[in-house]
C-alpha cells in the first residue's frame, strides 16, 4: 500500500447533536431531519441516502416539528413560537411567521397541502392557509387548557386529533369545535402521575393511535371514545410513532432506545378481519428515539445518540441484495476539518467556534505498524469564537497557515494568523467585501494568495489576499445559463489556472481563472457529487458520486479520460459499489502521479491507475493476503485498490508531504461518553 508516517489525530472533540424530528417526502424520496441544535439536514434516498443539503442551526431557533408541503416546500416550527419556511436552494431560512400561541410543539399539513395546523403551548390549534411564497393565518380551532404536544389530520381533512396531557381530543375542522374528548388514563387504576400523549396518528378508518409516557401504544375508536387494543412496549415512555402511507404498518420509538414495528394482519388465513400485531423489535439506539418516519420500503428512526437509522423492510424490497442493508448515519457527509500542509496546522469546525491545532512531531523512525514517540506534543494554539447566535456554515485555513476564513448565515470573517515560536496572534481583517451570503464552502488557492467563496445561485466569488492583512474582491464567476442552486463543493488546480464548482443541481462547471470565464461543463450524471479534486500535474478532474462511481475528466480536452472510460466499461468491484459511506475527500501524491488518495468514514484508499481493476471474483481488500504470497504470485494478484480500515470513524485524511499522512478520527465511544446517561435497563443475569 505504501509507507507513510501517519499523524493519528483523536483530539477533535466533535459531539454531533441528537435527532429531534423527521419528515419523509414520499414523492421525492427525501428525508428532512432536524437536530437539537436547530440544524436541518436533507437526505436523498434516490442518491444512496446522501446528505445533500445542510442548513446550520441557530441558538434561538429550536425545531420541534418539520413537514413537507406542496411537494418541495419545507416548514419547521419550534419553541420560539415561529413557523419557518426553509429555502432549500439557498440553504437558509426563507421567512418566518409568528404562530401567536407561544411555543409550538407540533405541526402537520393536511393531505391536499392547502392548510397547516399547529399545536401550541396555550392549548390552541391554529390553522394557516398555504399560499405561494408563504402562509397566512386562517383561524383558531376550539382552545382548551394544556399544551398541544402532538396532532394529526384525518386523511379526508375533515377532522384533527390533538394529544395533550391525560387526554386527546378530536376537532371538527369546518366548525372548529371539539367533538370528542378521551381520557387516556381512565382505565389505569391508582394513577399517581400524569400521562403525556407524546405522539398521535389519525387513520382513514377512524382509528386513533397514541403513544404515551406510560410506554403504551393504544388504538382507539374516536367516535365511541373507547380503546380497541393496547400494548405496553416500554417501562418508560413511547415517544414517537409513524404510520405507513397505506396504513398497514407502524413504527414506534421509545425512551429506552428501542423501536418496534406493528403490522395490520388478518386474524385468520383469508379472513377479512384484521388486527394490529407487534411483529419486530429493534435496538439500534442507546438513547431516546424522539423521531421516527415510515417510507414505503423502510423504517426510519432518529435518536438523541445522534444516529439516523434506516432499516429496509425486506418484504417491501423486490431485489434481495444491497437494498436490504441496514444504514446508520452519525457524522455529516461533509468535511469539518481543514489542513495547512506547509505549517502542519489543523482547523476544526464546531457549531459556534473554531479550534486551531499544531500537529506533534517525532525524530524517530520505525517499521510498519510501530508507534513512534513524540518529541513535541500536539498543541492547541487558539480558539476563535463566532459572535451571535448563528452557527458556522463553513471554514478553511490556507496552505501556509497564515489565513483563516469562516462564514455564518449573515457574516463573513477573514483572519490573519501569525505564528512566531511559541506565540500566536490572530487579527481580524477589517472591511471585507460585502458578498451574497451565506457562503457554503471556502477554499484557498495552493499559493494562499486567493480565496474562493461558494455562494448562492451557482456563483463563486474570488478574493485577492493582500499583505500584511487585507483583501479585495477580484471577480465573481457564474454559470452561463444560471442556476437557482447554491454551490457546495469547490476544487482548484495547483497551478492556479482552473476551478471546478458543483451546486445543488449536481452540475459541475469548470472555470478558467486566467481569463475569469466559463471553460466547460462536465457531462451530467444523475447522482450527487460527494467529492472532487484536480490533479496537480495533469489537470484532470477526479469526481466521486454518491452511488460510489468514480470519473476522471480532462479539463484541457473537455472530455473523460481513457482510464475513466475503461472504468465505466469494465465496472468497479461489487464490494466497492455496496459501501454505505460516501467519499468525502480526494487528494493526490505528486511523487506518484498514478495514485489517487480518497477516503470515506470507514476506509482510506490508494487507487493506483497503473494497475488493473479487480474482478468481482477477487478480494477487494487483499493487503493481508498479498503479504503471505511469494513475489511472483503477488504480482498476479495485485489490483488498483489498496484499502486500509484501521482508522475509524475517519473524518479527515490528507497528505502533508509525499511521506507523511494526517488522519482525524472520532471514536464513537469518545463522544457517547459526553451524552447524558441513557435509561438503565435490567439485563438478564446481572
Amino acid at each position: 500500500m505504501g509507507e507513510f508516517e501517519v499523524h493519528r489525530v483523536r483530539f477533535f472533540g466533535l459531539v454531533p447533536a441528537g435527532v429531534r424530528c423527521l419528515a419523509y417526502q414520499s414523492r421525492g424520496g427525501r428525508l428532512a431531519l432536524a437536530r437539537t441544535d436547530g440544524a436541518v439536514e436533507i437526505y436523498n434516498f434516490g442518491a444512496n441516502y446522501f446528505q445533500e443539503k445542510v442548513i446550520p442551526g441557530h441558538e434561538t431557533r429550536s425545531v420541534e416539528a418539520l413537514c413537507w408541503v406542496a411537494g418541495d416546500r419545507l416548514f419547521g416550527a419550534g419553541l420560539s413560537g415561529d413557523i419557518t419556511e426553509y429555502d432549500l436552494a439557498r440553504l437558509c431560512v426563507s421567512h418566518s411567521v409568528d404562530g401567536c400561541g407561544g411555543p409550538i410543539w407540533s405541526m402537520e399539513a393536511n393531505g391536499s397541502g392547502t392548510q397547516l395546523a399547529i399545536g401550541c403551548e396555550d392549548g390552541s390549534v391554529k390553522l394557516f392557509q398555504i399560499v405561494p411564497g408563504g402562509i397566512q393565518f386562517e383561524r383558531n380551532l376550539d382552545r382548551r387548557k394544556g399544551r398541544v404536544l402532538c396532532l394529526s389530520w384525518h386523511p379526508s381533512g375533515s377532522h384533527i386529533v390533538a394529544g395533550s396531557i391525560d387526554i386527546f381530543r378530536v376537532l371538527d375542522v369546518s366548525s372548529g369545535l371539539t367533538v370528542q374528548t378521551v381520557m387516556v388514563n381512565y382505565h389505569v387504576q391508582k394513577v399517581k402521575r400524569e400521562c403525556i400523549v407524546w405522539s398521535i396518528a389519525f387513520l382513514s378508518s377512524g382509528t386513533v393511535i397514541t403513544s404515551d409516557s406510560f410506554g403504551r401504544v393504544q388504538f382507539w375508536d374516536w367516535e365511541q371514545g373507547t380503546v380497541q387494543e393496547s400494548y405496553t412496549v416500554s417501562a418508560s415512555s413511547a415517544l414517537s410513532l409513524a404510520v405507513s402511507e397505506n396504513e398497514d404498518s407502524l413504527i414506534v420509538g421509545t425512551s429506552s432506545g428501542a423501536t418496534y414495528q406493528f403490522q395490520l394482519l388478518p386474524v385468520k388465513m383469508d379472513s377479512q378481519e384484521k388486527r394490529w400485531v407487534r411483529t419486530k423489535p429493534f435496538q439500534y439506539h442507546t438513547h431516546d428515539v424522539r423521531a421516527v418516519a415510515h417510507s414505503s420500503t423502510a423504517l426510519i428512526s432518529g435518536g438523541l445518540d445522534a444516529q439516523l437509522v434506516i432499516r429496509p423492510l425486506m418484504e417491501k424490497v423486490g431485489k434481495k441484495s444491497y437494498e436490504v442493508a441496514l444504514r446508520k448515519f452519525t457524522f455529516p457527509h461533509r468535511r469539518l476539518v481543514s489542513c495547512a500542509r506547509k505549517a502542519r496546522l489543523l482547523l476544526f469546525q464546531f457549531s459556534q467556534h473554531l479550534e486551531l491545532w499544531r500537529l506533534g512531531s517525532t525524530e524517530e523512525t520505525g517499521k510498519d505498524g510501530e508507534v513512534l514517540h513524540l518529541c513535541r506534543l500536539p498543541e492547541h494554539l487558539v480558539q476563535l469564537k463566532s459572535k451571535g447566535p448563528e452557527h458556522i456554515y463553513c471554514s478553511c485555513i490556507s496552505p501556509c497557515g497564515s489565513w483563516v476564513a469562516y462564514c455564518t448565515a449573515s457574516r463573513f470573517h477573514l483572519c490573519r494568523v501569525q505564528c512566531e515560536g511559541n506565540s500566536i496572534s490572530v487579527k481580524k481583517v477589517p472591511k471585507v467585501p460585502k458578498l451574497l451570503l451565506p457562503a457554503y464552502q471556502l477554499q484557498f488557492s495552493s499559493n494562499s494568495r486567493r480565496l474562493f467563496i461558494a455562494s448562492a445561485r451557482g456563483s463563486v466569488h474570488i478574493l485577492q489576499l493582500l499583505e500584511p492583512g487585507g483583501c479585495v474582491h477580484l471577480h465573481t464567476l457564474q454559470p452561463p445559463s444560471g442556476s437557482p442552486e447554491a454551490v457546495y463543493l469547490l476544487a482548484s488546480s495547483t497551478d492556479g489556472l482552473w476551478l471546478a464548482a458543483v451546486g445543488g443541481d449536481w452540475v459541475i462547471h469548470v472555470y478558467d481563472l486566467k481569463y475569469f470565464k466559463h471553460h466547460c461543463t462536465v457531462p451530467t450524471y444523475n447522482c450527487a457529487v460527494t467529492a472532487l479534486a484536480i490533479h496537480p500535474l495533469i489537470n484532470t478532474l477526479v469526481i466521486a458520486y454518491s452511488d460510489q462511481q468514480l470519473f476522471e475528466f480532462s479539463i484541457l480536452k473537455k472530455k473523460y479520460t481513457s482510464w475513466s472510460r475503461m472504468v465505466q466499461q469494465r465496472g468497479l468491484h461489487k464490494a466497492w459499489l455496496e459501501r454505505d459511506a460516501p467519499i468525502t475527500h480526494i487528494t493526490f501524491n505528486p511523487k506518484k502521479p498514478s495514485h489517487i488518495l480518497l477516503h470515506d468514514l470507514y476506509m482510506f484508499c490508494i487507487l493506483d491507475k497503473s494497475l488493473p481493476l479487480p474482478r468481482n471474483s477477487t478480494l477487494l481488500m487483499n493487503q493481508n493476503t498479498l503479504k503471505q504470497l511469494p513475489e511472483t504470485a503477488r504480482k498476479q494478484e495485485l489490483h488498483a485498490f489498496k484499502i486500509c480500515k484501521k482508522f475509524q470513524p475517519l473524518l479527515f485524511a490528507d497528505l502533508l508531504d509525499e511521506n507523511c499522512l494526517v488522519v482525524v478520527e472520532r471514536p464513537m465511544m469518545d463522544f457517547k461518553t459526553q451524552l447524558p446517561l441513557p435509561i438503565q435497563q435490567k439485563k438478564f443475569g446481572t
